[in-house]
């Protein structure tokens, strides 16, 4: 994938003035996610997606579920990028940013999904570049916020997608549990087979079930992307 470009089939996502570039590592929460909503038969009319950055996961899901579709994103460049983004987009009518932190956000009618990839590293060191850590770190918005937040927007018995690295996943799941959300489906991520788990895609909620847990390799041993994350991905590259 280029650096500065995420091409979908049916439009380019520009990621010109993002300081983060998109990774990979979105791409599958997003087409995952996407997959569990349409899969699932899940009732899903609003969608909150918090930390939207440039609105990839947002126009991700807006490409094969007809949610409405609020995006918040507290810093200024992020949000005009993904309201471009949105605006260059064939979903453009049900995609709206909202430049706010999800705190301020006014509770109004409650959300039917929520989305997030939030900042990944709670507590590890810190680069000193200004940008990258408030992408990178929980600077603004710590995981118990982030739950709490979720709990504010969140219909009863409605669900939400986290995306984080493996290890600080583990965290965030006990303490989601101790605050009453139980892990329905677990997408456990390696680069290849020859590499540990990395990444994990997990989608919660209040209802007590049985955890569904997927492996996935994004490459195979001989560097090539494996049928799975073909699979997954194929409906979001525009070549793959």
């Amino acid at each position: 994938m280029a650096n500065t470009y995420f091409q979908f089939k049916q439009f380019t996502v520009n990621q010109e003035h993002c300081a983060m570039k998109v990774c990979t590592d979105a791409c599958i929460q997003g087409a995952f996610t996407a997959q569990y909503l349409v899969h699932h038969g899940v009732a899903v009319k609003r969608i909150l997606d918090i930390g939207t950055g440039t609105g990839l996961l947002s126009l991700m899901l807006a490409q094969v579920h007809p949610a409405a579709i609020t995006a918040v994103e507290l810093d200024p460049g992020a949000a005009l990028q993904a309201r471009e983004n949105f605006n260059a987009s064939p979903w453009q009518e049900r995609l709206d940013v909202q430049e706010v932190d999800v705190r301020q956000l006014p509770v109004s009618e409650k959300f039917d999904f929520i989305i997030s990839n939030p900042p990944f590293y709670e507590s590890a060191l810190k680069s000193g570049h200004q940008q990258k850590d408030k992408a990178m770190h929980a600077t603004s918005l710590g995981y118990s916020e982030l739950l709490e937040a979720i709990g504010m927007h969140l219909k009863p018995g409605a669900s939400f997608s986290i995306l984080l690295p493996y290890v600080e996943f583990q965290a965030f799941r006990a303490l989601a549990a101790s605050k009453g959300y139980h892990l329905h489906q677990l997408l456990q991520v390696r680069q290849s087979m020859k590499h540990g788990y990395f990444r994990a895609v997990g989608i919660f909620s209040a209802a007590a079930r049985e955890t569904s847990i997927t492996d996935m390799d994004i490459r195979d041993m001989e560097n090539q992307y494996t049928p799975a994350f073909i699979a997954l991905l194929k409906a979001y590259y525009l070549k793959l």
